[in-house]
């Protein structure tokens, strides 16, 4: 009886495997694949995104010089632009595509639980893209509502795309979320089930707890997003009054009576806050496991990094309400969440001084990956400072329809996820397609993102001190203004136009570097993880072959004392580690773990 079961568990393991070039790379179940269809279409539809950014800076930064950006245009690139950033791309990179590779990767597993919900939840996702461009071809084009999509704004006459448009937004919305919730289902389950032996939680990567924590908030907070967009669907099309109040538009009173627009905004914001952290969690994940690697050294006090992490997950569910101090709050309720606000900085802050102790007297390598770890902690500390003025309510009152928040906001949640994305597809696109990327090109493409990003936005928190508001197609005569403040924003519109260009380096090594890359091997960076000691690179259907892993250690041996070699694999059994003679190191797993 047992050599049946095990024939039949054989036997339905090679049916699973890919028979034709569609099953392999286009109808695929493998993890690794999904990951890379993911990843593809998060980068296409963000470089739609990068090119309304700039059609946005050249009306800015030269007023009245292209006649072809119009003031609806305009409202619409905003909107489009924030979504496609916040949602379509960086939501959708790092956990579906990090997440998908990573996970069964990194936890010794073969595949997601269940691949077969895995492929749909990519085709769902995609098809909620192709909703979401579609609103460019109709009638009046994508909603000009702004990424928040503020009703009653979003449902009347007057805003652009007021039709077709915000339906088309809020449709894609609600595909994004189904696509997420079955995607974030397989992440929970195989994190929770199917670790190898060995594995315990405690010594799993902070990339994955990273991805799994925030994993676990998008499924408590996107339904939050999905409510009030069918609600608000339901105002646009079917004249209910969840948040449509009752007003006159265009002289007339409108169909909507007793809806309250705040009443979208809490909605909004309860998601809208955990989704920072859905993004920057990942990204802190991540960001420990490469400076780890690249430091070769341990990473600096594994158990508060974890803690933190969790921490950070749920503290984000009672800050929302700091983006609405203009709203006309009771100020108890502003001082409760500039409290909470205050207090996430802990755990937050600790996650920095982590990564610094980390990197101090540690044996670091520059290469293209620590470039952009170290790029990201300097980004994300100025970022994070100036979220600590904007969490103060009597602070962000004045500050909060200025460009300090634009500033603020593409710091924290812009460049620094960003050059984290970065940074790890370096680090591991040797792992996915057995190449090295071009390490020149890498380091013109770092110092070109990194300085230009700077002379973006760090002028924008001075603009947003003068009072220069933000949302605004053309500022046309001011007194309170400088001339000067002109000037600047042309300089940044000019550094967008630089940085912009600098990704086609970026893109070019990506497609280079696939068919004359350097051969990268099975570990070129000498890591620990176990997605570096599969024994096939890049990873076969299964990634394992006939056995899984069996793990004896934590993820950060690095430079133990005693050890031969600097590294000391997650398969290594304390018996086989290579020691320095004489030493009196027994190869077991770091009392620092």
């Amino acid at each position: 009886m047992a050599y049946v079961a095990i024939a039949d568990r054989d036997h339905e393991q090679h049916l699973h495997d890919p028979q034709s070039f569609v099953t392999k790379y286009i109808w695929s179940q493998d993890h690794k694949i999904i990951a890379i269809q993911y990843s593809l279409t998060a980068i296409s539809v963000g470089l739609v995104a990068l090119v309304l950014s700039l059609s946005m800076r050249l009306q800015l930064g030269f007023p009245d010089t292209f006649s072809f950006i119009t003031p609806g245009e305009y409202y619409q690139a905003i909107t489009m632009h924030g979504m496609i950033m916040v949602i379509y791309l960086l939501t959708a990179l790092l956990l579906g595509g990090f997440g998908n590779y990573l996970i069964p990767l990194m936890c010794g597993a073969r595949d997601m639980v269940f691949p077969y919900m895995n492929m749909l939840s990519y085709w769902v996702y995609l098809l909620s893209v192709f909703v979401l461009l579609s609103s460019f071809f109709i009638s009046g084009g994508p909603t000009g509502a702004g990424w928040t999509l503020y009703p009653p704004q979003s449902v009347m006459p007057g805003t652009p795309g007021v039709g077709g448009g915000i339906v088309l937004m809020l449709i894609s919305l609600v595909l994004f979320i189904v696509a997420f919730t079955m995607g974030g289902l397989n992440y929970v389950t195989t994190v929770l089930q199917a670790r190898c032996r060995g594995m315990t939680m405690m010594r799993m990567p902070l990339a994955v707890w990273g991805i799994f924590t925030a994993t676990v908030l998008g499924l408590l907070a996107f339904p939050a997003l999905l409510v009030s967009g069918i609600m608000l669907l339901l105002d646009a099309l079917a004249g209910t009054s969840f948040f449509a109040p009752a007003m006159l538009s265009m002289g007339e009173e409108s169909r909507h009576a007793g809806g309250s627009p705040i009443l979208f905004q809490h909605l909004f914001w309860f998601f809208g806050h955990p989704e920072v952290y859905i993004v920057a969690l990942p990204a802190f994940g991540v960001i420990s496991d490469l400076v780890a690697v690249h430091a070769r050294k341990n990473i600096f006090g594994y158990r508060m990094m974890v803690w933190a992490i969790l921490s950070i997950g749920v503290i984000s569910f009672v800050v929302w309400a700091h983006h609405m101090y203009v709203s006309g709050m009771n100020p108890y309720f502003g001082f409760f969440f500039a409290t909470t606000t205050l207090i996430i900085a802990i755990p937050t802050a600790l996650k920095v001084y982590n990564w610094v102790l980390t990197l101090w007297r540690g044996n670091i390598h520059l290469t293209v990956p620590m470039l952009f770890v170290i790029g990201f902690i300097f980004t994300f500390i100025n970022g994070g400072i100036t979220g600590l003025f904007l969490g103060n309510v009597a602070v962000d009152m004045p500050l909060s329809d200025s460009y300090f928040i634009v500033g603020h906001f593409h710091m924290v949640m812009g460049v620094s996820p960003i050059l984290v994305i970065f940074g790890s597809i370096y680090h591991w696109y040797p792992k996915m397609t057995g190449r090295m990327l071009d390490d020149r090109l890498g380091r013109i493409h770092f110092w070109c993102t990194l300085f230009g990003t700077y002379a973006i936005y760090l002028p924008m928190h001075y603009l947003g001190i003068l009072g220069l508001p933000r949302r605004y197609y053309a500022l046309g005569d001011t007194s309170f203004i400088p001339d000067s403040a002109q000037a600047m924003n042309a300089g940044i519109s000019i550094a967008a136009l630089f940085v912009a260009l600098s990704q086609m380096i970026f893109l070019f090594n990506l497609a280079w570097s696939r068919k004359h890359g350097k051969p990268a091997g099975g570990n070129p960076w000498n890591a620990t993880t176990l997605e570096w000691q599969t024994p096939q690179t890049p990873p076969v259907h299964g990634n394992w072959g006939k056995d899984l892993p069996v793990v004896y250690r934590w993820a950060y041996d690095y430079s133990v004392p005693g050890a031969a070699q600097d590294f000391i694999p997650q398969t290594m059994a304390p018996e086989d580690v290579p020691r320095d003679v004489g030493s009196t190191y027994d190869g077991r797993e770091g009392a620092h773990a």
